[in-house]
């Protein structure tokens, strides 16, 4: 089976999201058909990175203990059902401090990119968000949006500028389509 990647924003995507952060396992609430989507496309055989700001970090909101928590629910949800992701990046820096990291810019995204050893270019990166779309094409990416998280008001704000954008109702839409391409919703 030839390797296939997918690289998966988190908050608004896998897991519910919330202006006031995500800060604990209890806060985190996978969202409907997203463990199913990524279940799918792990059995697919396919490679599954998920990249995502973490603000919260660097605000002091919650710590990198309580951060691995949260991942570690994720993993066991997906080890429930005998699927795995490959890896989970993330950037823990404020919009203040200029990193290479923060999505909207790539440095996240091409970290991934180095530590798989593969080529990310035309690789779907799955965002809710305008910074998930641009971090995306500065990466060489395909930029895919879901409506779910803040996807509607990123759809609503931003849509002339999401050009060819696929757009799918959430994350078990997109695994499909990535799976079985036809029309997107």
């Amino acid at each position: 089976m030839v390797d296939r990647v997918i690289v998966v924003d988190r908050d608004g995507v896998i897991n519910e999201d919330s202006d006031e952060y995500i800060k604990s396992p209890e806060e985190w609430k996978a969202l409907p058909g997203s463990i199913e989507a990524l279940s799918k496309l792990s059995h697919a055989g396919c490679r599954i990175c998920v990249v995502s700001n973490q603000s919260g970090l660097g605000r002091g909101l919650f710590g990198l203990s309580e951060l691995n928590d949260m991942h570690r629910k994720l993993r066991d949800l997906l080890a429930g059902q005998g699927a795995q992701v490959e890896m989970i990046a993330f950037c823990p820096h404020l919009p203040t401090d200029g990193c290479d990291c923060r999505k909207p810019r790539p440095g996240l995204l091409l970290a991934v990119q180095e530590r798989l050893g593969s080529s990310l270019k035309g690789v779907p990166y799955i965002g809710d968000s305008l910074s998930d779309v641009q971090a995306a094409r500065a990466a060489g990416m395909e930029p895919w949006l879901v409506r779910t998280g803040k996807g509607e008001r990123t759809l609503a704000r931003e849509g002339r500028s999401l050009g060819s954008t696929r757009v799918f109702p959430n994350l078990l839409g997109a695994a499909e389509y990535f799976l079985y391409p036809g029309p997107s919703l």
